[in-house]
């Protein structure tokens, strides 16, 4: 009896100091709200101003900084998304071929840590944030032909059902769980085969699809 009361103790002991180990430890894949963690980068890339919406205020004083954004497409930069599984982050030469002309911007601190890159020769070390598990396999070009090219639904629309409100956003964060779950979901629902046609289909069940 009291070598079973003993065991017993140490087993809820083990369970317990495990327990708060791994809750000191481990990070939260999600919050309750499915924020993700806050990722540091290099350079805080404002999303907001390159994607967000216009201020109208904007055109009517041009000498004043601006308050909006200038509705650059997600593909202008992410280039790659319309045409391989990856969306890709823009190489420097594509933000320097816009900021080297811009002399309003080019004393604030983002664009000179921009240059100084630029001037070193180096990439700029971006931290993934939408970033899924080795045996996940997500394809962009797929997902774009679909909703944009055959739906005719906005880019940002289609950009937002998985990486959310970014033209609202500085440094991206990711919004939704990109769970299994969350994923299976989507491909459940009813999904006009294109713009015209009231036929509909779902997405693919296969397990092979994703995981390959």
């Amino acid at each position: 009896m009291h070598r079973f009361l003993r065991l017993s103790v140490l087993l809820l002991g083990s369970f317990i100091s495990a327990t708060l180990y791994a809750a000191e430890v481990s990070q939260p894949l999600v919050t309750a709200d499915d924020l993700g963690p806050k990722v540091e980068q290099p350079i805080e890339f404002p999303h907001n101003r390159h994607a967000g919406l216009r201020d109208p205020a904007d055109a009517a004083d041009p000498s004043k900084p601006a308050k909006g954004g200038m509705e650059i497409d997600c593909r202008y930069c992410h280039t790659a998304a319309r045409r391989s599984a990856n969306a890709a982050i823009p190489p420097l030469q594509k933000c320097v071929g816009c900021h080297q002309t811009m002399n309003s911007v080019r004393e604030t601190p983002r664009i000179q840590k921009l240059f100084e890159y630029w001037d070193a020769k180096k990439a700029i070390p971006w931290k993934k944030v939408h970033d899924l598990p080795d045996f996940v396999r997500f394809n962009h070009e797929r997902h774009l032909k679909r909703f944009i090219d055959g739906q005719g639904k906005s880019v940002q629309e289609v950009c937002g059902y998985c990486h959310g409100d970014v033209k609202n956003m500085t440094v991206a964060r990711r919004q939704k769980s990109l769970a299994m779950g969350w994923c299976v979901s989507c491909h459940e629902k009813d999904h006009p085969v294109d713009a015209t046609s009231t036929k509909t289909t779902h997405g693919p069940n296969d397990c092979w699809q994703c995981h390959k």
